[in-house]
């Protein structure tokens, strides 16, 4: 019995950490996304944090539709992080509701998509129409709650562009980054089985 409970333990100790080393994945490849957008469509910023095509929207997604809770937490973190030392240094109340925001968002959609469209967990039956759908559920989820939280906290100047500009940039940005992805994965699939052996077995990944 003892022996048991220490491999329990173990397993459950191997598994926390399996799930920390995707948390921390998904937020550094969400900075990197982040730092990709700033540097490549800085003229298409509607406001600080909103842009007309935003590829970040695409990552938390992507990532939240393969690996779920862990990757909400990545983005968690990336998030506070962007929030806190970029977007909103000196707004401590506006930086942790922006984290929690950015992160909720792709659960929600997450969770409705595997309820409502049956999505498999390694995404195989995700089609071309599950996947744009996949993109509006996530960009309406993610728009609605940020400009619920400025109308409640009195920032209506500029709600209905804002809400717009968000919107777009969600799905421009989500779609961009899962055709690329869906693209790469075609070619991958369309290799021969032994290069597509040799590639697994050469990757940084293995």
């Amino acid at each position: 019995m003892a022996w048991r409970k220490v491999n329990d333990d173990t397993q459950d100790m191997d598994n926390i950490l399996g799930q920390g080393k995707w948390a921390l994945a998904t937020a550094i490849l969400f900075l990197a996304s982040l730092a990709v957008n700033e540097w490549v469509f800085t003229n298409l910023e509607f406001v600080r944090g909103i842009n007309w095509i935003y590829l970040p929207a695409g990552i938390r997604l992507v990532s939240t539709l393969i690996l779920g809770l862990p990757a909400a937490m990545g983005l968690l973190i990336g998030s506070w992080i962007a929030c806190f030392f970029y977007y909103f240094p000196d707004d401590l109340v506006r930086s942790v509701a922006g984290g929690m925001m950015a992160a909720a968002a792709p659960y929600l959609a997450y969770r409705w998509a595997r309820a409502a469209l049956r999505l498999q967990p390694d995404l195989s039956n995700l089609t071309t129409w599950r996947l744009i759908v996949c993109a509006f559920a996530y960009a309406l989820a993610n728009t609605t709650i940020h400009h619920a939280w400025f109308f409640f906290q009195g920032e209506r100047a500029a709600l209905a562009g804002g809400f717009v500009a968000m919107f777009t940039g969600d799905i421009t940005g989500s779609l961009f980054v899962l055709y690329t992805l869906k693209a790469v994965a075609s070619m991958f699939r369309r290799l021969p089985a032994g290069a597509r052996a040799n590639a697994i077995k050469e990757s940084p990944a293995k």
